[in-house]
């Protein structure tokens, strides 16, 4: 699948410490190690609408992460799916009357234009489930061969007793597991099935439903399936970290990881797990099922600056859960205006120690609103003292920091 253009990225004259996480499995901050490249596999779209400000924040989160790992010396792997079919796609192509092929491509293409604004670096890998459908059956024929599949009225099934480390991801209590799981597409009801939580592998045809030839009959993949196999694929177990939202933990990440470790013991599927906090509007979660979206396309549109977009997600730490505003880009909007002013100078105050506290902070779990408050405090003591700022290298250091570390391009 087509991927999106490369912003450029400035080099820089100082590198970036060591980057730390906070891994979800372990809840403890970890300094993450790579061992060559460093790799990183983040669950993409379901392309059935277009991208809000949740999707924005959890794809700009882990921007910062490949920015941060780049500006410490490191090559990046990374990897990104798109679940481009599935169940919530068909049901929107057929309310609509459109082909679900065409919705897809239309909303994966919407997607790359969002991500080209937001100036976020694309993944090496983009791949959608449809083209990576070989890759799926055959991560299931491992699964079979391990003795962790059954059949149920056609549909494959993976059981979460093949691995022993299951509920390692989350360290949820099978009851939280059991309370979440059909809100987030399980069905722990089905009769037949041996443990409520074991997950599909592969849903057999189903009239006016897509289908692909298979060892296990015509049919399509079951959800978590698809990221364990392009996982495998491309960047092989025990890669550096799985990220995505705070919902995706369970079941998503605990089952895609269970798939992988049932066929290869003592791999784990990834050294760390990082997730973004939700984003609110209006007091409740965005998502399309509230219908409380904020559409960055349509920002857009109405000709907001994707650089303050960008700055107002910034504005919040990854982890948190947050509320968006309407006066959050307004207000980025100002800080933008006042910061392209001082880079536009032909001197400011010195930034060495500025730019190595914006690297600082990134590196330590990502912290963009430290990072922020610290190229504020530079732009500060410039206007405070406009005597005093003599040193013509700063605005075109903090020029470049700003782009390569916190993707802003002004």
């Amino acid at each position: 699948m087509r991927t999106w253009p490369a912003p450029p990225m400035p080099g820089l004259p100082i590198t970036g410490p060591s980057v730390r996480v906070f891994d979800t499995a372990t809840r403890t901050v970890v300094t993450t190690e790579p061992e060559g490249p460093a790799r990183l596999y983040v669950c993409g779209i379901t392309p059935y609408d277009a991208t809000h400000l949740g999707h924005a924040a959890t794809y700009v989160a882990f921007d910062l992460l490949h920015r941060a790992w780049r500006n410490a010396g490191h090559d990046v792997v990374y990897v990104q799916n798109v679940t481009d079919v599935d169940d919530p796609l068909l049901e929107r192509a057929d309310r609509d009357g459109i082909d679900w092929q065409e919705l897809a491509e239309r909303e994966t293409e919407l997607f790359r234009q969002d991500m080209t604004a937001l100036r976020v670096l694309p993944p090496d890998h983009y791949v959608g489930v449809v083209e990576a459908i070989p890759l799926v059956v055959a991560e299931i024929e491992l699964l079979e061969a391990a003795g962790a599949t059954y059949r149920v009225d056609g549909d494959v099934y993976y059981s979460v007793a093949a691995d022993t480390a299951f509920g390692g991801v989350s360290q949820m209590l099978r009851d939280e597991m059991e309370h979440l799981f059909p809100q987030r597409g399980g069905d722990p009801d089905r009769e037949g099935k041996k443990d409520p939580l074991d997950a599909l592998l592969w849903r057999a045809e189903r009239p006016g439903e897509p289908a692909w030839p298979s060892p296990f009959g015509r049919g399509r993949p079951g959800w978590h399936i698809e990221c364990s196999a392009i996982a495998m694929n491309h960047l092989g177990p025990g890669f550096d970290v799985q990220g995505g939202g705070s919902d995706l933990i369970f079941p998503h990440h605990e089952m895609s990881a269970g798939h992988t470790q049932a066929t290869r013991p003592g791999c784990a599927f990834a050294r760390a797990y990082v997730h973004t906090g939700m984003v609110a509007y209006d007091g409740e979660k965005m998502s399309k099922s509230l219908g409380n979206l904020v559409f960055v396309s349509r920002l857009r549109e109405s000709g907001v600056d994707p650089m303050a977009i960008r700055l107002a997600l910034l504005g919040g730490h990854y982890r948190d859960d947050r509320e968006w505003t309407d006066d959050q880009v307004a207000d980025a909007g100002d800080t933008l205006a006042q910061w392209r002013g001082v880079l536009g100078g032909l001197t400011a105050a010195p930034a060495t120690e500025a730019a190595a506290q914006v690297l600082a902070a990134l590196a330590d779990d990502l912290d963009a609103p430290g990072a922020l408050r610290a190229v504020q405090a530079w732009v500060d003591a410039t206007l405070a003292d406009p005597d005093a700022a003599t040193d013509p290298t700063a605005p075109a250091l903090m020029r470049d920091v700003l782009d390569a570390a916190l993707g802003l391009a002004l």
